[in-house]
């Protein structure tokens, strides 16, 4: 009680010295202070740069943000800036922050990767923390936070790939991978740091998928090496990707060219690859262009995407080539045969559904036609989406892959709201979409949040005060987890840095989380 009573003496003497300030603090945001104090004598200082924008006036609101990738900064950044009177801690499964960033983003777009920029505000904010290598439903349970926040916003976006449902799917066969895990590797995600993709033993690979990151792994498979080694690629990527045998890449799509996903700006990267050959059925494309002229000239991005595939590629020369596929869907991988049970199989081949087109152009159907084709390939990339898993405490729709919401507020099982409990980005709306779009959907649900705290409707628990990650953090520390702090983060990132200056690049990842924490005993 002294230590308390002392604390507030010093504090408001303090504050009103230096700024001149005269608002009482109330005893629950003393005993924040306290909990402060006790771990950290400067941490006083940042509770009286709180003082200057009046906010311990009142108790703050404590948000807990799990996942720190975009929609978890941005519904940050919005929350903060909206309710200044607001206390955030952000928990991280990795030591690291800015998941899809990161670890999605493809190594040569460096601009896509500038939005890092905004999150570094966001974590410099005195009302920020973050509290990284702490796993949500394995180190920390919903009922931990529950005591210790007045609301929990979930956004740690979608951490598994979709599957195909095709025969050997299951089967150990060597070299087929998701692109999920293929992009991970390449970026330095731990999870994904001993995949060993083989790219030596055939010179064709085949992408399942027609989207986005079908593209990206297909570039990064057919881009020169001297330019990959001037991006933040992993060095244990770039060694293979050096000595790789891949020349030839064919992208699969079970409908048509008017169905295609990926986007003008990544066709346009495929089309400008130099020494590189592009094949397709422009004859097919010919014919959907023609049958469709009216509905195309209505949609400017179909438009366009369509007169850069009609074209193609300039260059009709080069040991390399890429092709795009229609019509076709996957049904069988098939492996070398092998008389040796202890030798591992790989893939030889993939047959394939030949596909024909129904119904109206919104909503067409691919139906298979009873031919089949098979691809002879030594390394298979599925590229058909990502999908969220259920963690413990929420509510969950399997079929869209979410968390039942509405414009983020998490609803249960029978459709009611549930108090306290948000949700952002592909957790909220699926796996879609590029990063702007998930930061307006992020923006929705900090809306949502400010909009709820301002109308005072229910959350966690409106009785007691929240202690945040003051309480949570030592509760970690008993459980054996070592927490890593942003201030950490960025001595971690100083030594990426710091290895890729030598490399001549812009970062050397560490792709394992035991050599990222090993920097912090240093």
């Amino acid at each position: 009680m002294w230590l308390e009573q002392l604390l507030l003496y010093r504090l408001a003497s303090f504050a009103r010295r230096e700024y001149c300030l005269e608002e009482d603090i109330r005893p629950g945001c003393c005993r924040l202070l306290v909990l402060d104090v006790q771990n950290d004598t400067s941490m006083l200082l940042k509770y009286v740069s709180l003082l200057k924008m009046n906010s311990l006036s009142s108790s703050p609101f404590h948000l807990a943000v799990i996942g720190s990738g975009p929609a978890g900064f941005y519904t940050a950044y919005r929350v903060l800036k909206e309710h200044p009177n607001t206390l955030v801690d952000m928990y991280e499964a990795l030591p690291i922050p800015f998941g899809l960033v990161r670890y999605g983003v493809a190594p040569d777009h460096p601009e896509v990767k500038n939005v890092q920029n905004r999150f570094e505000e966001v974590a410099k904010d005195s009302r920020f923390t973050f509290i990284g290598n702490v796993k949500y439903g394995e180190d920390l349970t919903l009922k931990d936070l529950k005591l210790q926040y007045d609301a929990i916003v979930f956004s740690y976006g979608a951490g598994q790939e979709k599957t195909l449902g095709i025969r050997n799917e299951n089967e150990p066969i060597k070299n087929i991978f998701s692109a999920r895990a293929f992009v991970g590797w390449y970026n330095g995600l731990p999870q994904y740091r001993d995949l060993e993709p083989d790219l030596i033993c055939s010179d064709t690979a085949v992408v399942i998928g027609q989207g986005n990151v079908a593209l990206d792994v297909s570039r990064i498979l057919l881009t020169d090496i001297v330019e990959l080694s001037k991006t933040d690629i992993t060095e244990y990527a770039l060694e293979t990707l050096k000595n790789s045998q891949i020349r030839n890449v064919i992208i699969i799509g079970r409908r048509g060219p008017l169905q295609v996903s990926f986007t003008a700006k990544e066709l346009r990267e495929m089309m400008n690859l130099p020494n590189t050959k592009f094949y397709t059925d422009f004859e097919l494309i010919k014919n959907e262009l023609s049958t469709n002229v009216d509905i195309i000239s209505k949609d400017r991005p179909l438009k366009r995407l369509m007169q850069i595939l009609e074209k193609g590629m300039e260059n009709t020369s080069g040991y390399k080539s890429w092709s795009l596929k229609f019509l076709r869907s996957p049904d069988e991988f098939i492996a070398h045969e092998n008389d040796d049970p202890s030798r591992p199989k790989y893939v030889r081949a993939v047959r394939f559904h030949i596909n024909r087109l129904e119904g109206p152009l919104e909503n067409r159907i691919a139906v298979p036609t009873g031919e089949m084709e098979e691809l002879e390939t030594g390394l298979v990339l599925k590229s058909v989406g990502y999908k969220s898993i259920p963690l413990e405490g929420l509510s969950f729709d399997e079929n869209k892959g979410i968390v039942p919401n509405h414009k983020g507020k998490i609803l249960d099982n029978d459709n009611n709201e549930q108090p306290g409990l948000y949700v952002a980005g592909w957790l909220k709306r699926g796996p879609q979409g590029v990063i702007a779009t998930t930061m307006y959907d992020a923006y929705e649900t900090a809306e949502v949040i400010v909009s709820d705290i301002k109308q005072d409707k229910p959350m966690l628990s409106n009785d007691t005060f929240k202690y945040g990650s003051k309480v949570i953090i030592p509760i970690l520390h008993q459980r054996g987890i070592r927490t890593v702090s942003y201030k950490d983060w960025k001595k971690i990132e100083e030594k990426e840095n710091e290895a890729g200056r030598a490399k001549h690049k812009p970062r050397e990842k560490f792709g394992r989380v035991e050599d990222a924490m090993q920097v912090l005993d240093t």
